[in-house]
């Protein structure tokens, strides 16, 4: 058996570490993105079963990775633009709807796969693709961190560029002040003419583009098939990653491999000297030591914006 310390101190870990943060952090991005404009995505482990789901497929009819991870894009957007619809056009309530859309692609998936592929929980008879790796080569050439770093699945390296692209967008461009500014405050924004409406629309598909390609890499980059219930939770863990990053993509990527950490870990299970089940365990308890700092945090936000508002009020009756 092998101890955490020596597990903590070799590249293979490590590079577990980053592999498995990539799906994460793409579905925290697009939490990110969906909360920035004031609408949140609890669709996100939906959104990416489907586009795993619609990955393999595709991959496999048209016999090219890069025919699947369009595909996946394009179903991550589609379930973006449905929750929108339900929520935004329908009025119903965007969190009930959401878990409709997670229950529907739990069982939807296998049904389809079934359906296209006579496979039952699994495409094993899918001859589906992998996306490619990248910068193998530098792995061996680069002292300590290479086999860290290089070597990823070309998606890792999306992801992580994603997280400076998603910081410029939110907030650098006029699109990203307009879609912040919905979420801060939208009576405010409708007055300068903004269409609430179109930026909420807007920032749930650029929401499920993200979370299909964290999809995308779970059966194309992380495994090479699709399962019944793959993502397991991922989508969960993302919302918790992106409430403890707050409004920071940055932050946000520092929680995600907070995350991946925690879920590398318990893939050691077999060689860490204690109960296997406390090791399974590790990445939901951090999830929800997460979401407890970000109530607290919150809470407290909250306290000192009351006090500072009744503070206001009293100085403001105190001039009358």
């Amino acid at each position: 058996m092998t101890s955490i310390l020596e597990i903590l101190g070799t590249a293979e870990f490590w590079y577990s570490v980053i592999r498995v943060t990539t799906p994460i952090l793409f579905a925290a991005l697009g939490a990110l993105v969906s909360d920035s404009a004031g609408v949140i995505n609890i669709a996100l482990e939906g959104s990416m079963l489907w586009s795993a789901f619609a990955g393999v497929v595709f991959s496999a009819w048209f016999d090219s990775a890069w025919i699947g991870l369009l595909a996946a894009i394009i179903i991550g957007a589609l379930i973006g633009l449905m929750l929108a619809y339900f929520a935004l056009n329908l009025k119903t309530d965007i969190i009930l709807s959401a878990i409709a859309l997670n229950l529907m692609a739990t069982g939807g998936t296998i049904f389809l796969l079934f359906v296209v592929s006579g496979d039952r929980g699994i495409s094993s008879s899918l001859d589906s693709r992998v996306l490619p790796k990248v910068f193998e080569g530098l792995a061996d050439k680069v002292p300590v961190i290479g086999p860290v770093i290089f070597g990823h699945n070309v998606l890792t390296y999306v992801a992580f560029i994603l997280v400076f692209v998603t910081w410029f967008f939110l907030f650098k461009t006029p699109m990203g002040l307009r879609l912040r500014a919905v979420g801060e405050n939208f009576h405010a924004a409708e007055s300068v003419g903004i269409s609430v409406k179109k930026i909420q629309y807007q920032a749930l598909v650029l929401s499920g583009i993200l979370s299909g390609l964290g999809g995308a890499f779970m059966s194309m980059g992380y495994v090479s098939w699709f399962s019944q219930g793959m993502t397991a939770g991922r989508g969960f863990i993302a919302l918790a990653a992106k409430a403890m990053g707050g409004v920071s993509p940055i932050g946000t990527m520092i929680a995600s491999l907070f995350f991946g950490f925690a879920s590398a870990l318990a893939n050691y299970e077999a060689e860490i000297t204690v109960p296997a089940e406390f090791v399974k365990m590790i990445p939901y308890i951090f999830t929800i030591v997460g979401l407890v700092v970000y109530a607290s945090r919150k809470q407290a936000a909250d306290k000192r914006s009351r006090q500072k508002a009744a503070e206001a009020a009293a100085a403001a009756k105190g001039g009358e």
